[in-house]
C-alpha cells in the first residue's frame, strides 16, 4: 500500500501537446467514452459526462432512450454528442461508464474495453469481472457488493479487488483504490466539502475520461482520485458538484507546470 500521490501517475497522464498525435490531431486519438443516461437522475449523467470531456477525451457521447434525449440535448454543451439508441455501439469507443444516476441499459460483463460501473451498475455483480472493469463504489454500495468481507478499508478493498478480478475504488475521506494484480494506493489529497450529491458521478466521468485515453487503468483511477481531490481543495467552502469539471482545466495545468 502507497500514499497517493502524482509520482505514481504524473508520467503516464494523457498529455496532448507531448503526444505523438500532436502533428496528426484528431478527436479518435484521444479516445471515446460513452456514457449510459440515467432514466431519471439525468444530473448524474451530465455531470459524468462533463467529467470525461473536460479530462480530456477526444469525445463523449451520451447514450438515452428517446423520451430523455431533448432534456440531454438542451442541457449539455454543443461538444458532448446526444445518441437516442441504448443499442448504439461503435468499434472507435475506448470505455463505458454505467451507473451514475439509474441504469437506463444493463451493463455488459464480458467487455474488452474498460468498464466503469457506478452506482446501481455495482448491483447484481458477476462473482468474477475482468481487469478492464472498475468499480467506484462508496461504503454502502461496498458492503452490499461484498457482504462477507472483513478487516479495515485497505484490506477489504484489496480483497475485493482480488475476488472479482477488477479495479476497485472504494470512495470516502480517504480513497482506496485497489487493482487485481495486488497494487494498491490510499487517497488522502481531498476535501470534506466534496461530501456533497453529484462529486461522485463527476469521479466516475473522470475515470471514464482518462480510461478512454487509454491510461493503464490503475494509475488512470489514481489520477482521477487526486485531480478529483485537488479540485475539492481549490473550490473550497460553498463547492457543489457542478464546480468540479470547470476547475480541471487549471488542476491539469498545475501538473503539468510541476
Amino acid at each position: 500500500m502507497q500514499d497517493n500521490s502524482p509520482a505514481l501517475w504524473q508520467t503516464l497522464l494523457p498529455d496532448k501537446s507531448n503526444d505523438a498525435h500532436h502533428y496528426d490531431p484528431h478527436k479518435y486519438n484521444y479516445g471515446h467514452a460513452v456514457i449510459y443516461s440515467a432514466p431519471v437522475l439525468t444530473g448524474a449523467t451530465r455531470l459524468a459526462a462533463a467529467a470525461a470531456s473536460r479530462i480530456g477525451a477526444g469525445l463523449v457521447t451520451v447514450l438515452t432512450n428517446q423520451d430523455n434525449a431533448g432534456v440531454f440535448r438542451t442541457s449539455l454543451p454543443a461538444h458532448i454528442m446526444v445518441r437516442d439508441d441504448l443499442n448504439w455501439d461503435d468499434p472507435r469507443i475506448t470505455a463505458k461508464l454505467y451507473g451514475s444516476g439509474g441504469l437506463s441499459a444493463p451493463p455488459v460483463f464480458d467487455a474488452n474495453i474498460p468498464i466503469v460501473l457506478d452506482a446501481d451498475a455495482l448491483i447484481g455483480l458477476p462473482s468474477k469481472l475482468s481487469p478492464h472493469y472498475i468499480l467506484t463504489p462508496h461504503e454502502g454500495e461496498f458492503e452490499r457488493a461484498f457482504p462477507d468481507l472483513h478487516g479495515g478499508r485497505v484490506d477489504r478493498a484489496m480483497q475485493a479487488a482480488a475476488k472479482i478480478n477488477a479495479h476497485v475504488v472504494l470512495k470516502g475521506p480517504a480513497t482506496v483504490i485497489a487493482s487485481p494484480d495486488g497494487r494498491c494506493a490510499v487517497n488522502r489529497h481531498a476535501s470534506a466539502d466534496l461530501a456533497t450529491a453529484g462529486t461522485g458521478d463527476v469521479l466516475a466521468g473522470i475515470i471514464a475520461g482518462l480510461a478512454a485515453q487509454h491510461m493503464p487503468l490503475f494509475e488512470a483511477c489514481c489520477a482521477a482520485v487526486w485531480i478529483h481531490g485537488d479540485g475539492g481543495l481549490r473550490v473550497g467552502a460553498g463547492l457543489v458538484a457542478s464546480d468540479l469539471p470547470d476547475v480541471i482545466p487549471a488542476v491539469l495545468k498545475a501538473l503539468k507546470e510541476r
